[in-house]
């Protein structure tokens, strides 16, 4: 999909409010529709006349008053897609002024959303159910706004770049996407574009000391990855925010097996990993001048003689001991020596990881909200404005002290699970144990990573959540 500004196009894309008494391009068609009660300029909704001379798509805006970024986003999808079916090449767009929405994040809105309708997963069907037909998208934008428009344009498709990878890494099977091909996949994306990107095995893995890491691992043939990617935005500055994304490329639940329908999309058990990678891509792409660094602990949790048990008491890569309780919590043992390298090992201000944690998750936020769990509520005040930019909501949960009490060990220093009870919360403070007082969020992205069915612009399957949020923090706060 190509963006021009400028008039053109074969369809134009005409933007109606609820309420909207008359449109002057099209007036008697919209007057019969509204009498009709075929068009009322919902938001989201959609009618297309491409038959006559001077061919239009009406887009419903919902109520002016409350247009938000999202709903702009969701309603160019759903343009999108009927573009799509309709085999429509070229479009033309006015894009005025709306209120209480900045100028250029109206523009980026309107493009992520078309850049969403085109995303398909279709690598194993024999027949492809995705077309794309869209070339060609002109903008007609208010005066003294080009040349802001262009950058903000380029902007939005490096981050959906970013976002469409993380779908891709996850919707692909187990079989295909083990540890080795995740780091890869990192190696091959990342390298091009300015990122550092160091893959360790099992032999430095054990030199780094990272038992809990190892632990979770050793139950699968596939070997261990420690990818470590180092983008320098800003090579005069200390700072830097480390990305720690949950890499488990399948998780059986080892001896403490999931059921056959838990297990069916455990595939999906790297989407933190996923994320960081995407986020990588997205900010090399647009050269954030910030220094971001991202690492992923790769493995899989399975089944065999050599792996790790219940009642197993396991050292971690910061000296704490870990009694494991329970082989699916295992994430956050190889999050543990992840996040201990981070702050230790390469030196982090700030951390953030994003991980496939907990179904206590699910249960608490659906699929709607991301949960998170901080030490540092400036961070979060952040990420939140991060999030709000880009749609992707996130809760914070409580960390009070007495749900720290839950994860102290009897027989070590930590257990790995502190019960059903704020499954979600423990498990958040189970992996603060591992920052040293680094400023540091969790995200548990459990129930917003992958989807059964598809929501607004987000697809069934891998949702690609939360590469804009990172984005824009590391870009913006």
């Amino acid at each position: 999909m190509d963006f021009k500004l400028g008039k053109g196009g074969e369809v134009k894309i005409i933007l109606v409010f609820k309420g909207t008494e008359s449109i002057e391009e099209v007036d008697e068609l919209y007057q019969y529709l509204k009498n009709k009660g075929l068009f009322k300029g919902n938001a989201g909704e959609v009618y297309a006349n491409v038959t006559n001379t001077d061919k239009a798509l009406l887009l419903g805006l919902g109520e002016e008053d409350k247009l938000t970024l999202d709903s702009l986003r969701k309603a160019f999808f759903n343009a999108g897609k009927e573009l799509a079916k309709l085999k429509i090449e070229s479009v033309d767009i006015e894009v005025p002024e709306l209120k209480n929405i900045c100028y250029l994040d109206g523009i980026q809105a309107i493009a992520e959303g078309l850049l969403q309708s085109e995303y398909s997963f279709e690598k194993y069907l024999s027949k492809k159910k995705v077309i794309l037909s869209i070339k060609e998208v002109n903008l007609n934008v208010i005066d003294g706004k080009r040349e802001q428009s262009i950058e903000a344009i380029e902007e939005v498709k490096n981050i959906i770049d970013g976002v469409f990878l993380a779908r891709d890494l996850v919707n692909e099977p187990a079989m295909t996407m083990t540890p080795k091909t995740l780091a890869n996949n990192a190696k091959k994306e990342l390298e091009k574009l300015g990122v550092k990107v160091e893959i360790y095995g099992r032999e430095k893995i054990e030199d780094l000391g990272m038992k809990a890491f190892l632990a979770v691992s050793q139950g699968s043939s596939q070997e261990p990855q420690l990818i470590v990617m180092d983008y320098k935005g800003n090579p005069e500055s200390i700072e830097k925010l480390a990305l720690v994304g949950k890499g488990l490329t399948f998780d059986s639940g080892g001896y403490c097996l999931k059921p056959a329908n838990g297990m069916e999309t455990m595939f999906s058990d790297m989407a933190g990993a996923a994320s960081v990678i995407g986020a990588m891509k997205a900010i090399a792409k647009s050269k954030v001048k910030k220094n971001v660094v991202a690492i992923v602990a790769a493995c899989e949790n399975l089944i065999s003689g050599a792996a790790y048990k219940p009642g197993d008491i396991i050292e971690s890569m910061s000296g704490k001991t870990i009694e494991v309780l329970n082989t699916d919590a295992e994430g956050r043992l190889t999050l543990a020596d992840a996040l201990w390298y981070a702050v230790k090992n390469l030196n982090a201000s700030k951390v953030v990881d994003i991980a496939t944690l907990t179904g206590a998750c699910i249960i608490a936020l659906g699929n709607v909200n991301t949960g998170a769990v901080t030490n540092n509520e400036e961070f979060m005040k952040n990420i939140k404005k991060a999030s709000h930019i880009t749609g992707e909501p996130i809760w914070e949960l409580p960390n009070n002290d007495e749900y720290r009490e839950l994860i102290k060990g009897t027989f070590a220093d930590l257990k790995n699970t502190g019960g059903r009870g704020a499954g979600a919360i423990t498990a958040g403070l189970f992996l603060e144990e591992f920052v040293d007082n680094t400023p540091w969020i969790h995200l548990d992205i459990a129930g917003t990573s992958y989807l059964s069915k598809k929501q607004g612009y987000l697809p069934k399957g891998a949702t690609g959540i939360p590469v804009k949020t990172l984005y824009y923090l590391a870009k913006e706060f």
